[in-house]
């Protein structure tokens, strides 16, 4: 008799384990508790698969032998609970795709540069003629990949949600970028499961594999320090404070990746994408390329020629001498930090959304410095009213696109920028991030 698996959620990972599911002989039920999307119901029905939505039916949920939860649901979930309780095991898409995958896997993972690091590591393997694919987070699932496109190498972009519920999944190289508050909501905002939710990356990990990371990175390390014997892998640093005999650096205006008893040397300006937070997503990116031995020249054609990922700190319009800059993808307080730190001219912030428990006041000397008007942008912009009253001389709260970028640009002077950068989540006011980065960029057309 097959296997009856019941997928949790009709989005893009749902819908690839479905595939997949149905390829190896499963037993698939796809239960969504909202609408599902048009592309997504047309592949369920294209591949025959039973689906509901609007609604999860508890008796067909609770005959499953695994469920895949998507990564979207929580655990405080009425059906997940019963899930269970009932003792039915629960598993992430990546942990589903994984014994079919005959291919390496780079994983990536971090609370911000997640989605340019993936690009970028993309980038460099397609230019060095890998058959590789990307994977996860960005662009199609992992799951949808494996049965559909196979490939000798998969650079997976992996959120924390999808770390949760891994048995067996491995990393051949696995990149953890930074790890900031974010998405404690979903961790009884205790800081220490967030941080053991992406250490989750290197689970299962060997010897002969790799574990990428940032040495200046608090949680990090203090976790590394606190484990000593939890990572098995090669380690390999990165730092733009310090020289690494072993490990990536910034020195006087130039990357250097020591690594297999070569070094690598490149000028920083020579790398397309700018910023202190992209010298270490080029870092990572560059590690894992030197560790799969990719060539000097090769590298250096990649990292000259990569082009900034959307909603990240991308330049849309100067109009009348105003920079407008759209980084919608600035989801919590790390990412807006970077923003604003990269920011060489004054600017005009718009931030606000769907607090996920934030803490502002990191943000402090660099809005004193740099910020000279905060446009609020949300259903409840009460706490960044509060927080920057007093330091930010003109506050103005919005609840739509089109007044904020109104407000902004009327305050906004020839030399300056306008700034969206939320810190925020989006689903107040906008479907996610790519939807509120291209309602800002259409504003910005029609002033």
């Amino acid at each position: 008799m097959n296997k009856r698996i019941v997928i949790l959620g009709a989005g893009e990972s749902g819908v690839g384990t479905a595939v997949l599911a149905l390829q190896k002989g499963y037993e698939v039920f796809v239960s969504d508790f909202g609408t599902i999307a048009e592309k997504y119901e047309a592949m369920l029905l294209e591949y025959k698969i039973p689906y509901e939505q609007k609604q999860h039916s508890e008796e067909k949920i609770l005959e499953a032998d695994m469920v895949m939860k998507s990564p979207g649901i929580s655990e405080k979930v009425g059906i997940v609970k019963k899930i269970r309780a009932k003792g039915i095991k629960i598993i992430s898409e990546i942990e589903f795709a994984y014994p079919y995958c005959d291919g390496k896997i780079i994983g990536i993972t971090g609370s911000n540069g997640k989605t340019t690091t993936t690009n970028l590591v993309y980038h460099i393997f397609k230019t060095a003629g890998f058959n590789v694919g990307m994977a996860g987070n960005v662009g199609i699932s992992f799951a949808y990949m494996v049965a559909k496109e196979p490939k000798d190498l998969y650079v997976i972009e992996i959120s924390s949600f999808q770390l949760d519920d891994i048995d067996r999944f491995k990393c051949d190289i696995a990149i953890l970028l930074n790890i900031t508050p974010d998405h404690l909501d979903r961790y009884n905002y205790e800081m220490k499961n967030y941080v053991a939710s992406k250490f989750n990356i290197t689970k299962n990990q060997t010897g002969a594999d790799a574990f990428i990371y940032c040495l200046d990175d608090e949680e990090t390390i203090n976790f590394l320090k606190l484990n000593p014997s939890k990572i098995s892998a090669k380690r390999f640093p990165f730092t733009i404070q310090k020289e690494l005999e072993e490990g990536a650096f910034i020195k006087e205006n130039k990357l250097f990746i020591n690594i297999l008893q070569t070094t690598f040397s490149m000028l920083t300006n020579e790398i397309t994408i700018k910023g202190k937070h992209n010298q270490y997503n080029s870092l990572a990116a560059g590690l894992a390329a030197r560790h799969e031995e990719i060539r000097d020249e090769i590298l250096r054609e990649a990292f000259s020629t990569f082009k900034s990922i959307p909603h990240r700190l991308e330049s849309v319009l100067t109009i009348n001498g105003v920079e407008y800059i759209n980084d919608s993808k600035a989801t919590n307080v790390n990412s807006a930090w970077y923003a604003l730190e990269s920011m060489e001219k004054d600017v005009i912030w718009i931030a606000g959304g769907v607090d996920k428990g934030n803490d502002y006041t990191s943000l402090i000397p660099l809005i004193k410095k740099r910020v000279k008007a905060l446009v609020c942008l949300g259903d409840d912009n009460l706490k960044l009213q509060s927080t920057f009253s007093g330091i930010v001389d003109v506050i103005i709260s919005t609840n739509n696109m089109k007044d904020a970028v109104r407000s902004a640009s009327q305050l906004a002077e020839k030399g300056e920028a306008v700034l969206l950068s939320p810190c925020c989540a989006s689903f107040d006011l906008f479907q996610n991030y790519e939807d509120r980065g291209d309602q800002f960029k259409e504003c910005i057309k029609n002033l």
